[in-house]
Formats: structure tokens, C-alpha cells, sequence
């Protein structure tokens, strides 16, 4: 007999979804460090924080719930006014955020400050949370969005964090267990050590809603997520009604970012991890299907690990 609903939404709560307890203290903590560092930019460095939004998981309520391998991490975009896209860099408005963190909590170690791709992390060992602070230069034209600088690169794509949350949040609105279903690829993603990010899942999964509907046992959806990369093998364009016209890519696997046409969330999977992906996900299935079939328990945990459980929702 495949797992009920109940049964699914059990796990959810009791071990994927991030308690209520911990995000008001994770929201504490971030509401302090952005106190701290907005006043210590706009001291120190002249620079104009138009204003931060939480965003990521943490503020999509995607999260998972952390644990011992998994730390919780929370994004917090900068907004910056008055830098010009084409003078500022990242690596430099990242090194001002690293330096005036390392003076905010001097007592820290080094080791928990990082300049990261496209962003500057700080982490806090009591609580274990990590904060990502990303800068993003302000379009004064177009309310919410900004520019995001790559490090590594130089590039910097367009983007607009409170249009992602809302992305979310508009599935969640059509579809009451999206925000479940996404927790439970994640977790599957982990566990199997797919090579799928964050970001990926909740647009797969919106695409998937798109294509299949929400009919069906929560069970089913999760196994059709699983299908469809086998099937498609992540070969098919994914974007959404909210874009517009989208450019021709040559990368591997192309997702639409919702919120900006010209950025392939996906381009940086080489042609190695789709193959990669695809067989996970092929094997994944077949695991599911014949646990869904034999009522055995123990065959999911090899999909969702040891902690799964279902028990006690009498």
C-alpha cells in the first residue's frame, strides 16, 4: 500500500519542516546582524543600503530542518543605491562586507567568515546557522530587482529576491503541499547526494505542478518528480508563464529563472551531472515504486535515510 498523505505530512512536520521555535530565533539573530552591519557599511564605507530582504529557502519556508551534516542557512540580500553596475565590483563590495563583519564580532574566528561565489558567509556556532550576506546593486527603475556579481567570473546577472519568494508563494497558494513536496526532494536530493540545487528542485517541482497538476496522492507527485527528470532527462527548456521571451541556450540543462529570462539558473550542471541526475533520479523512481508496492518502510528510508518515519498518526 503507498504511504498516505498522513503519513507524508507526519515526516514533514516532525523531521523536514524547520520548527517554529528556530525560525524565531534564527529571524532574531539575522534581525541583529543586519542592524549591525547596515549601520557599520553606511559608517564606515559610505555605502547606501536601500534595503534587505531575507530570502532563499529560509524566507520561501522551503527549508529543511538542520542537522549535524546540514546546517541551517539563511540568505540575506543587500540592496545597494548610488554604485554604478559597471564601476562596482563584487569582490569589492564583498571584501567592505567581510571586513566590516570580521569588525563586527571580533571575538569570532576567522574560519567563520568566508567570501564565497556571490556572496560573504558568516557562521554562528551556537546556533549553527550560517548567513549568507549577498550585495545587489539597485535598479531604480524596476522595483525589487538588482544586479548580482559572480566573483569568479566578473558576470552579473539581473535578479530580484522578493519575485522569487513570491514565486513560491503563488504555488504554495495553488497547491497547499507544494512547500511539502519541495522539503521532500530536498531531503531526497541530500540523501542521495544529487547534484541538484536548492533553487533547481523548487523550479522542477513548479514545472512538474505546471505539467501533471496536483492530482494525485502526495506519494504519487514526489514519484512523478522523480519521472519526469528520468523521462525527460532534463533535456526540455523549463521556464514559466512569468517569463517573457528566452534566449536560445547551449548549456546542458536550461531552467528559466521565474524572474529575469536571460539567466539559466541551471548552466553551471555539466553535461557529467545531468547523466548524473537522470540515473539518480531513474534508480530513485524504481526504489519508490517497488516500496510503494511491497508497503515496506525500510525501502524508503533508502531514498529519505534513517530518520524516516511515519509512525504514530493515529
Amino acid at each position: 500500500m503507498p504511504l498516505t498523505n498522513t503519513q507524508i505530512k507526519y515526516y514533514d512536520s516532525n523531521v523536514l519542516r524547520l520548527p517554529k521555535n528556530k525560525r524565531e530565533t534564527y529571524n532574531s539573530q539575522v534581525d541583529r546582524l543586519i542592524a549591525a552591519l547596515k549601520e557599520s557599511l553606511k559608517t564606515q564605507d559610505k555605502i547606501t543600503i536601500k534595503k534587505v530582504v531575507k530570502a532563499g529557502s529560509f524566507a520561501k519556508h522551503t527549508i529543511l530542518r538542520p542537522n549535524s551534516q546540514n546546517p541551517a542557512d539563511v540568505d540575506v540580500v543587500f540592496y545597494i543605491s548610488g554604485q554604478k553596475v559597471d564601476e562596482e565590483t563584487f569582490a569589492t563590495l564583498s571584501q567592505k562586507i567581510y571586513d566590516a563583519l570580521i569588525k563586527l564580532y571580533p571575538t569570532k574566528s576567522v574560519e567563520d567568515f568566508e567570501i564565497q561565489r556571490k556572496a560573504a558567509k558568516v557562521t554562528f556556532v551556537g546556533t549553527g546557522l550560517e548567513v549568507d550576506i549577498v550585495p545587489v546593486i539597485e535598479n531604480p527603475s524596476k522595483e525589487g530587482y538588482g544586479w548580482q556579481f559572480d566573483r569568479i567570473d566578473g558576470t552579473k546577472t539581473e535578479t530580484c529576491a522578493p519575485c522569487q519568494v513570491k514565486f513560491v508563494k503563488d504555488r504554495k497558494d495553488e497547491d497547499p503541499d507544494f512547500r511539502t513536496l519541495v522539503r521532500l526532494a530536498k531531503r531526497w536530493r541530500t540523501w542521495k547526494e544529487c547534484p541538484l540545487k536548492s533553487f533547481h528542485i523548487e523550479l522542477v517541482m513548479a514545472h512538474v505542478l505546471e505539467v501533471k497538476g496536483r492530482t494525485g496522492t502526495l506519494e504519487k507527485r514526489f514519484r512523478d518528480f522523480l519521472l519526469y527528470i528520468a523521462d525527460s532527462g532534463l533535456k526540455e527548456v523549463i521556464k514559466f508563464p512569468e517569463n517573457g521571451r528566452v534566449p536560445d541556450f547551449s548549456d546542458p540543462v536550461v531552467i528559466i529563472d521565474p524572474v529575469c529570462d536571460k539567466n539559466n539558473v541551471a548552466s553551471r550542471i555539466t553535461e557529467e551531472e545531468r547523466q548524473e541526475i537522470v540515473q539518480i533520479a531513474e534508480e530513485s523512481w524504481e526504489t519508490a515504486h517497488f516500496a510503494s508496492m511491497e508497503d515496506d518502510l525500510e525501502i524508503w528510508k533508502e531514498l529519505f535515510g534513517k530518520g524516516f518515519k511515519v509512525e504514530d498518526v493515529a
